[in-house]
């Protein structure tokens, strides 16, 4: 009997914390799914399995028909180029139906969970160190950080809508990494704004090297403000209004009209800045890092002589391919991918701004 199988395909960290925090979403998952049908995961890299290891159990299982969708908050290069070439070449070469879904994206269940997120925070500031009005309060919203301005920008579109929806005096959008502001340029441009009250709130699904650095950062610029509370919310990990979400992206796909997955693609359309980019081709870059555990050579922080407490992403800037920080602390230099610089790779407040300026 042909059966329906799920394949959720994530990122992969060297962080083994979060690739447990995936393994925990992936197995709240088939609650939400119709009876019957089968779920797997896989990553792209740094982790076990990999996204060929989910595909294989499902077929092996009896899966004719294979729903997979990228966990991922935003479609950046990883969603739009890596995880479909991944999936085409498996289905190409085992003659096996896989349709691939949208990302999470902005949606109101997504704001919900972040909204849950940074009233945890508001309600711990309250305790803690007495009651502010919220229109005193500045709420910073940063996202992962991306060499595509549509996912960059959805990361504002959200930020919009805890801000309006709940009410903060002010808000500022910054980004972990690729992009500008980077998380200290943007905290150091908070703490002029004069508020009281600042609510720092990493939009992402899992811990990591980089919400590392967002609340390592935090620490840094808190201390050298000690007149602003600065209150760390957590991130979205496994809220029940993510794994909702995640539901939805599969079973829309089993739908009549499955909703496309990218309308603002920049492989697809003219971009402001990107225009060079459509009708790239869609290659994946990640096979000499599939599988390479949280373990892997040079993986911790411990073993950069480049930052102390947290990853600053000082790393990247060593290596002459900044457009892609995930990969700073890989061990090895590995060969360069054909992808199209970044057009602001040089911008003071994006990753430069990571250089040591005290000597």
């Amino acid at each position: 009997m042909s059966r329906t199988g799920v394949m959720i395909c994530g990122h992969g960290s060297r962080s083994q914390a979060a690739v447990d925090e995936f393994k925990v979403l992936a197995e709240r998952l088939p609650s939400c799914l119709p009876d019957g049908w089968l779920t797997e995961y896989g990553y792209l890299e740094f982790a076990n399995p990999v996204i060929r290891d989910g595909l294989d159990r499902l077929r092996k299982a009896g899966c004719e028909r294979i729903l997979a969708v990228p966990g991922m908050l935003f479609a950046a290069m990883h969603a739009k180029n890596d995880i479909p070439t991944v999936l085409n070449t498996y289905a190409a070469r085992y003659g096996i139906d896989i349709s691939y879904g949208r990302e999470l994206g902005v949606d109101p269940k997504m704001i919900a969970a972040a909204g849950a997120r940074i009233e945890e925070a508001v309600d711990r500031a309250n305790r803690e160190s007495g009651s502010i009005p919220l229109h005193e309060t500045c709420l910073v919203v940063i996202g992962r950080g991306a060499s595509d301005p549509d996912a960059n920008a959805n990361v504002a579109k959200v930020a919009r809508m805890l801000w309006e929806g709940m009410g903060f005096g002010w808000c500022e959008v910054g980004y972990s990494g690729v992009t500008f502001p980077l998380v200290a340029p943007c905290l150091n441009h908070v703490a002029r704004l004069g508020y009281r009250r600042v609510i720092v709130f990493p939009y992402f699904l899992f811990s990591g090297i980089l919400v590392d650095r967002i609340y390592g950062f935090t620490d840094q610029v808190a201390a050298e403000h000690p007149d602003i509370q600065f209150f760390k919310a957590g991130y979205l990990n496994d809220h029940p209004k993510v794994i909702e979400t995640f539901a939805e992206r599969v079973t829309e796909q089993a739908g009549d009209s499955p909703p496309p997955n990218c309308a603002m693609c920049k492989y697809r359309t003219q971009v402001l800045g990107f225009e060079a980019e459509v009708g790239a081709v869609q290659e994946s870059h990640h096979h000499h890092v599939e599988g390479q555990g949280a373990s892997a050579p040079g993986s911790n922080v411990a073993d950069c002589t480049l930052c102390t407490t947290f990853c600053t992403g000082e790393c990247r800037l060593e290596t002459d391919h900044v457009h892609h920080d995930e990969h700073h602390h890989s061990g090895h230099h590995h060969h360069h991918h054909h992808h199209a610089p970044y057009p602001h790779a040089n911008h003071p407040l994006g990753p430069e701004s990571a250089r040591k300026t005290n000597g």
